[in-house]
Order: structure tokens, then sequence, then C-alpha cells
């Protein structure tokens, strides 16, 4: 049998290869989680809405939208709800919180007593921060 010692000295060989596995890994799942969670993120009612030159203001992290079709039907993000219901439908998305924002897509083809009616409607419920929502147009009026 033979016997090695270990002389003591400290001469351990300097690796220079980057193991990269572990961070394919991370970036597949990360691909993975933002493929499913993009769609969920938009907003699936089809409106023509009307253009605007006016300057964008930055969007909230969650906004809540309040989409008015042509015929008259409104949509609370992608669910339709009963008009009598709004307060209701409002409250139980936004947690009751009054101070949030409510952007309201309205149709080019809804009156505009419709739309009042609706901004009534929002009103009454206590939500008096109200957006319009509009296309952006590029130029002048």
């Amino acid at each position: 049998m033979g016997l090695h010692l270990h002389e003591g000295g400290d001469d351990l060989q300097e690796n220079h290869e980057i193991n990269v596995t572990p961070f394919i890994d991370v970036m597949l799942v990360l691909l993975i989680i933002f493929m499913v969670a993009a769609p969920l993120a938009t907003v699936d009612v089809k409106i023509d809405l009307p253009a605007s030159t006016a300057q964008p203001t930055p969007r909230p992290d969650k906004p809540v939208y309040l989409s008015i079709k042509a015929d008259t039907s409104l949509y609370l993000d992608d669910q339709q709800i009963d008009p009598s219901q709004l307060g209701a439908a409002l409250d139980k998305l936004t947690g009751a919180d009054k101070d949030k924002t409510i952007f309201v897509r309205g149709d080019k083809g809804v009156d505009y007593a419709d739309l009042m009616q609706v901004m009534d409607g929002l009103r009454g419920a206590g939500y008096l921060k109200i957006g319009l929502v509009g296309l952006e147009t590029v130029g002048t009026r």
C-alpha cells in the first residue's frame, strides 16, 4: 500500500470555465412565466375608439377599464356587467378603493347621453377619478 502525504502547499488549480446551466434554467423558467402571463394583461373587448392628439399620461400598475360598446353594453375589464350592478362590481374589483382611477373606454357609436349616464353611475357609486381612453394619433388637428 502506498501512502501519499499532502505537502501543505496551496496548489489548487484555477478553473476558468463558467457553468451556464443554472443561468439557462432560470432564463427558461422566466420565459415560460412571461409567456403565460402576457395574454392575461390585455383587455379583449373590441371597441372602435375615437382618436386623440393629447399627450398620453403614464399608465398605472393595474388599471381598471370600464368599456362601453356601441350597443351600450358595459364591460368591467373583460366581464360583461349589468348597469344596475356597476357600483357593486367596481367595489368588488377595486376592494372598495374609491380613490382608484376608472378608465372609461367608449365606442365611437355610443351616444353622449349614454356615456353621461354611465359616468353618473360611476359618480353615484363614489368613483370620482375617471379617465377617458382614446387612440393616439400623430400630428396636429
